[in-house]
């Protein structure tokens, strides 16, 4: 066991209320796509950019190819939670993590077992009609063909934060105050370059604050641990206490 992971241990032993903070490269893991990762979706030819087609305007004015690439690329039905998600999940179980609060969309973290979980960009599994709100799971996507519609008519829209949207202002709030109150903060799978998602590190009060990611961050300067490498491997070198 590397000094960085032991070191890991002892911050966990420690603490009562850890928070977790993760990016995609949670769930590059399971096989998702890190969009501004070198094998991305942002690599990939389309007729638009899919930072383009996954805007609110684009969403608005041309539903179909927005659907179209939406059922292709966004709906990772196959993936299952890594080990990233499991020790996250066992740690919550354990009384000792209070919240996960993640930017990813494919519901892995609960999945996994993790019941507090704060999604500041939402999720493909909810859907909702934007006429009448009747709510949609993700089948209903799945098995609809151009813009799918409800039962009332109206177009039915991925609980989703697109390009051009503000995030949840309650699911914001409840971030702040889970970090604010943390006596660890660990940070794994995100460059911290996205806002206003990555100023979320700025309420952390304590002197747990954890960096893991495969490449260096801005803030590894704040940091009191860096630990560099793939997520799922140093969680896996934990000792959990079963």
């Amino acid at each position: 066991m590397s000094r960085e992971i032991e070191t890991l241990q002892q911050m966990i032993d420690e603490s009562t209320k850890i928070v977790f903070f993760g990016g995609a490269g949670v769930s590059t893991e399971s096989g998702i796509p890190d969009f501004r990762s070198v094998d991305g979706l942002y690599n990939q030819k389309y007729d638009y950019p899919p930072e383009t087609i996954l805007s609110h305007t684009f969403y608005v004015k041309r539903p179909e190819e927005f659907f179209r690439f939406y059922r292709d690329k966004m709906l990772f039905r196959g993936a299952k939670p890594n080990t990233a998600h499991k020790v996250l999940a066992k740690l919550e179980a354990q009384g000792k993590l209070t919240a996960v609060v993640t930017q990813n969309i494919a519901g892995l973290h609960q999945a996994a077992g993790s019941r507090k979980v704060l999604e500041l960009h939402g999720s493909v599994l909810r859907n909702y009609c934007e006429k009448c709100r009747k709510f949609y799971d993700v089948q209903a996507i799945v098995d609809s063909t151009g813009v799918p519609t409800c039962t009332c008519g109206g177009r039915i829209k991925p609980d989703v934060v697109l390009y051009e949207e503000g995030l949840d202002q309650h699911t914001l709030q409840e971030a702040v105050r889970v970090i604010s109150e943390a006596d660890m903060l660990i940070i794994g799978g995100t460059s911290l370059a996205v806002y206003p998602a990555a100023g979320l590190i700025d309420y952390y009060q304590g002197h747990r604050l954890v960096l893991v990611n495969k490449t260096p961050t801005q803030r590894d300067t704040m940091a009191d641990l860096v630990v560099t490498g793939s997520i799922g491997e140093i969680f896996s070198q934990l000792d959990l206490h079963e």
